[in-house]
């Protein structure tokens, strides 16, 4: 594991480095550990923090995801132990910010400088890419100032994800992290997507990315881009984790946390849903997706492993 995995690495180097580490088999498997929706503040929920830690721990993920909403209120305080609880991975864990990690009632912070506490008491950057020689990871920041609640994907920033993902080689799986959502959610009712969604899916498509990983919506669920936005492509596939660690879960989630397992190998792309059961005091897997890689000609399974 590359030295900026470390704990003892400062923030604006496990954040913001384009890293590539050694070389892999053919058949190579990468594992991801998708959270998102940690809350730390008042609806913050240390004992499952504790559980998804031993999770990581027992079951070795290359490595994390963290779409967003590290905070309740993007008090410096809450910044610090979002800090502290990133640090304990043993593995590098790619972060971006969400709509409550922009203060709600500092008006003037949140309008000249509203990731100032993310970056003085987090991290520097807040659309990190990291790489190795199977993944390659980039982030989108689609909270900002004035927001709320709905989120958007500014088009400089699209295209530069562009621009990254076409100079990246064509054999690395490929995958975009944002907070918002950019399909709708199950019972979706009145909830917008984020701005720019129909533009930023279409140009994920066309440049060859294979999943899209956000939360926000604090409901799990996996959805693919054809579903959506058809284009007669290949899927990029959309997976939504639900609030991990807070007591904020909505919809079928009330009372729920979740999060999702990601495994990648040369074929396909495999992705499960781990709900907390209580009675077990664990984490337990509730249901099992499996995609083809969109590499894959013809686009189809391969059940023969």
């Amino acid at each position: 594991m590359p030295s900026s995995a470390s704990p003892r690495t400062s923030t604006s180097a496990r954040t913001r480095a384009t890293r590539v580490v050694g070389s892999a088999a053919p058949d190579a498997v990468r594992h991801l550990l998708h959270i998102s929706d940690v809350h730390f503040g008042p609806p913050h929920r240390p004992d499952l923090a504790e559980k998804v830690l031993e999770f990581a721990e027992r079951h070795k993920p290359d490595v994390v995801v963290l779409s967003g909403d590290l905070t309740q209120r993007a008090k410096p305080r809450q910044f610090q132990e979002a800090r502290k609880f990133v640090d304990r991975f043993a593995v590098p864990v790619v972060v971006v910010p969400g709509n409550h990690d922009v203060p709600l009632y500092r008006l003037l912070e949140r309008s000249m400088r509203p990731f100032h506490a993310y970056q003085k008491h987090f991290a520097r950057e807040l659309e990190p890419t990291w790489r190795d020689d199977e993944l390659l990871i980039v982030g989108i920041n689609t909270a900002h100032g004035w927001t709320l609640k709905e989120g958007r994907v500014v088009l400089k920033r699209l295209r530069e994800v562009v621009e990254i993902i076409g100079s990246a080689p064509a054999e690395l799986f490929k995958v975009i992290v944002a907070h918002h959502h950019l399909t709708p959610p199950p019972r979706f009712g009145t909830q917008t997507v984020a701005r720019n969604a129909f533009q930023a899916i279409s140009a994920f498509s066309e440049a060859g990315v294979d999943l899209v990983l956000s939360g926000h919506q604090h409901q799990t669920y996996v959805t693919s881009s054809e579903e959506f936005y058809p284009s007669g492509r290949a899927p990029v596939i959309i997976l939504h984790a639900g609030t991990t660690t807070s007591s904020r879960g909505r919809g079928s989630e009330v009372d729920k946390n979740t999060f999702n397992w990601i495994t990648v190998d040369e074929r396909s792309q495999r992705m499960s849903h781990y709900h907390w059961d209580a009675s077990l005091s664990e984490f337990v897997e509730i249901s099992r997706h499996w995609y083809p890689r969109r590499r894959c000609k013809p686009y189809r399974l391969f059940r023969d492993e």
